[in-house]
């Protein structure tokens, strides 16, 4: 698994924690979200200059009717599937994440991992197309949603293997696999940390080495 940090969304999925311990009521909590929101909103104009033209030239998302692809989640299946080697810009940005954020997980976690980048792109809360969702963050290192797009590392893919597989899942559920993993969720965080955010939002799932939460308003 890849290294990440509380603030992104392999551990928290929120890039600025503003929910604090307790149980507010609930013209606080609409305060707190709202807050919330507002920063994750301008959080995605200081996107990192590397990814401005990927961000500026993806197509609004469209993606296939959940359901109207049948899927197995087990390796040996989705190694049966054919190998996808341009899926275009969509495609390219979810398993990039796919691959940076969850290739050490089963298959069955990295099918839920793009679930939640999916949810998050039909909510209406959060940016409009995967490579949005995948590259929002504040311009800061360790500040974003993802660890890989602000840590100052390489990208470079060094397990074909491993792109490949996810490749292929990135494809199946951009084209129609179910999403029935996660109960709609679209937050996440690994099950080593446990985020204050966490509190306030309800869980859906617990997969692999992930707990999933779904935001009130979506």
């Amino acid at each position: 698994m890849p290294a990440t940090a509380e603030t992104v969304m392999s551990t928290s999925t929120v890039p600025t924690e503003v929910i604090e311990a307790g149980a507010p009521t609930d013209p606080e909590m609409n305060q707190r979200l709202d807050a919330l929101l507002g920063q994750e909103r301008k959080a995605f104009q200081a996107v990192s200059g590397k990814r401005i033209k990927r961000l500026a030239t993806a197509p609004r998302s469209t993606f296939g009717k959940p359901g109207s692809i049948k899927v197995s989640y087990s390796r040996q299946w989705v190694d049966s599937q054919p190998r996808v080697s341009n899926g275009g810009a969509e495609w390219a940005c979810l398993a990039e994440a796919l691959y940076f954020e969850a290739r050490g997980e089963t298959v069955k976690g990295q099918f839920a991992v793009a679930e939640v980048i999916l949810n998050r792109v039909d909510s209406g809360l959060y940016p409009s197309t995967v490579c949005a969702v995948v590259n929002q963050g504040t311009g800061r290192k360790y500040q974003c949603q993802f660890t890989y797009t602000c840590d100052g590392y390489s990208d470079a893919i060094r397990e074909q293997a491993a792109y490949d597989r996810v490749g292929k899942i990135a494809w199946l559920v951009l084209n129609g696999a179910p999403r029935q993993l996660t109960g709609g969720a679209t937050h996440y965080h690994t099950n080593a940390v446990r985020p204050s955010w966490a509190r306030q939002f309800p869980r859906t799932a617990r997969i692999g080495v992930h707990s999933f939460y779904r935001h009130p308003r979506s």
